[in-house]
């Protein structure tokens, strides 16, 4: 499987083989004839959804159809096209002619770009693989993220992190690289998972101490208490406090850190509110492939398990 191939749209822009292919007409049809998928900057798209591409040396055009999987059949609309105006596409250079004024244009092919990845690259993922994804968009219900040319997954919201989150935008930003790991390949379409890649009860626990005073995130005010994110994988419980609201910041002591019960306590000293914008994540998984993630302590009463290509999901 040769992923390094088949990154996410905009990793490939400023290599310097990708800067060396687009020097001239020369080194373009080199590409052309060698099938090797290059990318370029979208700078227009023009009344009947072409895409015109900065190759540097001339201009490319991608036409309508050849602008993404499934616009031909007619499955995805055209916002698939005109969103990548001002950002960088990828292609496959097939052929060349002259414009109006006898100036050399290439043409091009997003969609056989796409179809390559799918063929070589996406079809041989299976549940567990971890690989580099790009955020594109985000709705209510998860993000949606590039996996390798331009082709995009869902993320769904209750697979971003274990600590419970209303938004994708609270974890995530349009544009942000992470990882991510393959939950499902049901039915050809391909869904993510990000959670298991945060660490587990015990690594993220093991970043605090009793008698500490630490940052926190208001994420749900109960009637019998407070959730107190600590870190995307880890909440703690304070007691019921007045004026609390969810999505507050918060300065919270640590009582108590109960491994077997998989639970911390926490007094709120003070919450305030705040516009943050969301990090990197940091992951605690460096491999590239997960058979299982075990997020519970092994002496905790309950056991939260996640078998990839099985049914039980955390």
């Amino acid at each position: 499987m040769n992923a390094c191939k088949f990154k996410p749209e905009g990793w490939r822009i400023g290599t310097p083989e990708n800067k060396a292919a687009l020097q001239n007409i020369t080194t373009l049809m080199e590409a052309c004839n060698d099938g090797r998928i290059l990318e370029g900057r979208a700078l227009i798209c023009d009344s009947s959804h072409n895409l015109v591409v900065d190759l540097g040396c001339m201009k490319g055009v991608i036409p309508r159809e050849e602008g993404a999987l499934g616009i031909r059949e007619g499955s995805v609309r055209d916002i698939a096209i005109i969103s990548r105006v001002n950002r960088p596409v990828c292609f496959l250079v097939t052929g060349f002619q002259r414009d109006a004024f006898g100036k050399p244009v290439a043409t091009l092919s997003r969609r056989a770009a796409q179809e390559r990845c799918m063929r070589e690259y996406l079809t041989m993922l299976t549940p567990g693989d971890i690989i580099d994804a790009r955020i594109t968009h985000m709705e209510s219900f998860g993000a949606f993220a590039d996996i390798g040319c331009g082709v995009v997954a869902l993320l769904p919201i209750d697979a971003i992190s274990v600590s419970r989150i209303n938004h994708p935008e609270e974890r995530f930003s349009v544009g942000m690289d992470i990882r991510a790991i393959i939950k499902s390949t049901a039915d050809g379409r391909i869904t993510l998972s990000h959670k298991e890649l945060l660490g587990t009860w015990e690594e993220n626990a093991a970043q605090f101490a009793v008698g500490e005073t630490v940052a926190g995130i208001v994420r749900s005010v109960e009637s019998y208490g407070i959730f107190v994110e600590l870190s995307p994988n880890l909440a703690g419980l304070a007691e019921v406090k007045p004026g609390v609201s969810p999505g507050q910041q918060a300065s919270v002591y640590i009582k108590s850190i109960l491994p077997a019960r998989m639970k911390i306590k926490l007094i709120i000293i003070d919450t305030f509110d705040y516009q943050y914008t969301p990090t990197l994540p940091e992951y605690f998984w460096s491999g590239d492939r997960m058979e299982e993630f075990i997020y519970s302590p092994s002496c905790s009463e309950k056991q939260v398990i996640t078998r990839f290509g099985d049914d039980d999901i955390l």
